[in-house]
């Protein structure tokens, strides 16, 4: 039994995503194309990132192969390193987890050129080689995310299950709240749980709040392992997608007018908000759980604690009973506690 499977038959995973926005907040990968490049320019950045989300508590290290793809790598004339870049990747996800103790996942992920069933091939492909690179590399599971397309998603599915390997399998779900076949999140689920994938669910586009209810329905429509791996921003009914969001402060400055996707700080949920979710998913019975874009390892470590787990990072977990002006110990200066609040 793979790795992936027996930990989940112990209780929640938790994985952790956001590669592409906390790279780019870092300068090591540039907005619009999200491609990753960082893997061959800076291999220790990403390898830091990967130690510092096991280290707050992800108990996999996914290798940073989204939007690694032939299409995006064909967008910047970079094509003769796709190869490379994959395998860079997976190479450097594999040693953090061995080193950690931590389960490395291949991943794969929307194409941007699926339209229908008269794209499959030219899908299909870019999902076979991309698995085949993970296969020899040596993965525990891959991962297929945030697909808005069922037929893609079934697409990744049958790649990843013909590979051998176990298949999470994650939709996303854009303003309308459905797939862009019109289907929603329980069925869309249900479609890919009948195709053979091992945990199902949605990740990425909106926050807890929005993302929540969805997550409700696709619990009650599969019976295999359900995935719950929102973005960390407050996004509302009026606004339910982080793509959708407004922001009167930002809307002559930023880039298209929307904060989405660089200036959606103001929108960022505080580690507790993450807490509160992780709780609330589990409670209904998610068990393959994360934070996807804009995911820190602050986020991280919030979601395992909300578990009741103590990772390494748990030793800096804040206590401000010793703060000077806002803490409790018996030993402060009461002079900086009256002046408290007027800070």
């Amino acid at each position: 039994m793979a790795e992936l499977l027996e930990r989940l038959a112990r209780g929640p995973v938790i994985c952790a995503e956001g590669y592409l926005f906390e790279l780019e907040r870092r300068g090591y990968l540039q907005a619009g194309g999200f491609v990753p490049e960082v893997v061959l320019e800076h291999p220790d950045k990403v390898a830091e990132l990967h130690r510092e989300f096991v280290h707050a508590g992800s108990d996999v290290v996914e290798a940073f192969t989204y939007y690694a793809h032939r299409e995006k790598l064909r967008l910047i004339g970079r094509e003769d390193v796709l190869e490379r870049i994959n395998r860079q990747a997976l190479t450097l996800a594999i040693d953090v987890a061995a080193e950690t103790g931590a389960i490395a996942a291949g991943n794969v992920c929307n194409t941007n050129v699926y339209t229908g069933e008269e794209s499959d091939a030219r899908v299909r492909a870019m999902f076979e080689e991309q698995v085949a690179w993970a296969v020899e590399a040596g993965v525990d599971f891959v991962i297929g995310e945030t697909f808005s397309w069922v037929g893609e998603a079934l697409l990744a599915t049958s790649v990843i299950k013909d590979a051998g390997l176990p298949a999470v399998v994650t939709l996303t779900m854009h303003r309308d709240g459905t797939t862009r076949e019109g289907l929603s999140p329980g069925e869309a689920c249900r479609r890919i749980e009948a195709a053979g994938a091992d945990v199902v669910g949605l990740n990425c586009t909106r926050g807890p709040d929005t993302f929540l209810p969805h997550l409700e329905e696709v619990r009650r429509a599969v019976s295999v392992h359900v995935a719950g791996l929102p973005v960390p921003y407050r996004t509302t009914a009026s606004h339910p997608t982080m793509q959708s969001l407004e922001d009167e402060h930002t809307a002559g400055l930023a880039a298209g007018g929307r904060p989405f996707p660089t200036a959606l700080d103001p929108f960022t949920c505080s580690r507790y908000e993450i807490a509160d979710f992780t709780r609330r998913a589990a409670d209904i019975g998610v068990d393959y759980l994360g934070v996807c874009c804009g995911a820190a390892p602050h986020h991280i470590r919030s979601m395992a604690e909300a578990l009741g787990r103590t990772p390494p990072a748990s030793r800096y977990t804040p206590d401000l009973s010793k703060h000077y002006a806002l803490g409790s110990d018996s030993s402060l200066r009461e002079a900086n506690q009256q002046f408290a609040e007027r800070l």
